[in-house]
């Protein structure tokens, strides 16, 4: 019976550190796709500069062909104010080149404020790319240190999987049986040890009676609250086995 305690005792140590194992690994994806998701983040406030930048860009240059045309226009106008004879004629010509002038003025305004909204993003678009590669450094980097990390739990597993093969073989099935059933349904926790008649497990104290049949070691006991599998945590040969369990 000391053996099979003893085994289970290790079973469960092994059993804790593949659940710790395994749901680390489960996490390994979840952080790549929250930092992939920060990455679209930052990259799509980049763009959305770069989309403006490109905007103002194609609005100035649209501004420098309405500035030639108007440019164009003025000038035809000058020209036929020189043929006109009538003085009503004269003074519409003479509105019309006023009218060219102010939406002239109005349009180098426009451009003049696109020039330097323009030159301001472009200082800002030259950072940003530079920012840009620095996020997406960093987003290799982690993703690389997690993926290794995933890598390395996955060697961790397979090693604590063998241990566990190692040391259910050696195990009675039938109180297997029952460290399996108490194992899904007990919070990954089926044995645990008594001290001073107190089981460490739910910190309730054993009837004095059960104590003393767990003390003699002589039948596998369970605890009357609990109903785990308990052993007699200040027997030496279990001390060193249990560690903090």
């Amino acid at each position: 019976m000391e053996i099979d305690i003893l085994g289970l005792i290790q079973l469960q140590d092994c059993d804790k550190k593949i659940k710790q194992a395994s749901n680390k690994k489960k996490l390994g994806p979840i952080k790549i796709q929250g930092l992939e998701e920060e990455l679209g983040e930052g990259e799509m406030k980049f763009q959305k500069e770069y989309d403006l930048l490109d905007s103002l860009q194609k609005e100035r240059r649209a501004i420098g062909q309405d500035v030639q045309e108007l440019e164009s226009k003025a000038d035809k106008s000058k020209t036929k104010l020189e043929n006109i004879k009538s003085n009503k004629e004269y003074t519409a010509a003479l509105k019309e080149i006023d009218n060219i002038v102010k939406e002239k003025t109005q349009i180098e305004d426009r451009e003049i404020q696109l020039m330097e909204e323009i030159e301001s993003l472009e200082k800002k678009c030259k950072e940003y790319k530079s920012d840009q590669a620095e996020l997406r450094k960093k987003f290799e980097q982690e993703k690389k240190n997690i993926e290794t990390e995933i890598k390395k739990l996955d060697r961790e597993l397979k090693l604590f999987e063998k241990e566990k093969k190692k040391i259910t073989d050696s195990i009675n099935k039938n109180i297997l049986s029952t460290y399996n059933f108490l194992i899904e349904r007990k919070n990954g926790l089926a044995i645990g040890p008594v001290i001073e008649g107190v089981c460490k497990s739910c910190h309730m104290k054993l009837p004095p009676q059960k104590y003393n049949e767990l003390r003699k070691g002589e039948l596998m006991q369970t605890c009357p609250n609990c109903n785990r599998i308990i052993y007699w945590g200040e027997n030496e040969k279990f001390i060193m086995k249990s560690g903090e369990i």
